[in-house]
């Protein structure tokens, strides 16, 4: 028998904005195109492929994630959990966020080019010695 994946939690535009507000990292899992389109103002763009990757990273507290809808920040949500860190999923995601007038920015996400080169050479070293997980077993 196999565990159900923890699920994620949707909260409503009263919880984020709180979230928000008092500063708990905001991760936005779209592509780096879609987030730099218009994201959350200080959101981060770690799509949901990398979540793994940066999630020692990632500032504490709980981690609110967002998506166009909230689809995939749902799914982003669960990796996270599954992982062992809080995290919760805008329910609407960006776009609820925007039709309520909260703050927003456009543009890439100024870290992603500094995160991109951290993790090439790492990823490029464990698929060179032929290993088949990131820990090298």
């Amino acid at each position: 028998m196999t565990a159900t994946p923890p699920a994620a939690e949707e909260v409503d535009l009263t919880v984020a904005r709180a979230l928000w507000a008092a500063g708990d990292p905001v991760v936005d899992v779209r592509s780096p195109q879609e987030y730099a389109a218009g994201h959350v103002a200080g959101a981060v763009n770690v799509p949901l492929d990398r979540l793994a990757f940066v999630l020692g990273t990632l500032p504490p507290g709980q981690v609110l994630t967002v998506c166009s809808l909230g689809n995939r920040s749902r799914q982003g949500a669960e990796r996270l959990a599954r992982l062992g860190r809080p995290a919760v999923s805008l329910r609407g995601g960006t776009k609820a966020w925007v039709a309520a007038g909260l703050p927003t920015h456009t543009g890439a996400d100024p870290g992603e080019r500094g995160r991109a080169r951290r993790l090439r050479p790492w990823r490029r070293a464990w698929w060179q010695r032929g290993r088949t997980t990131a820990d090298g077993r």
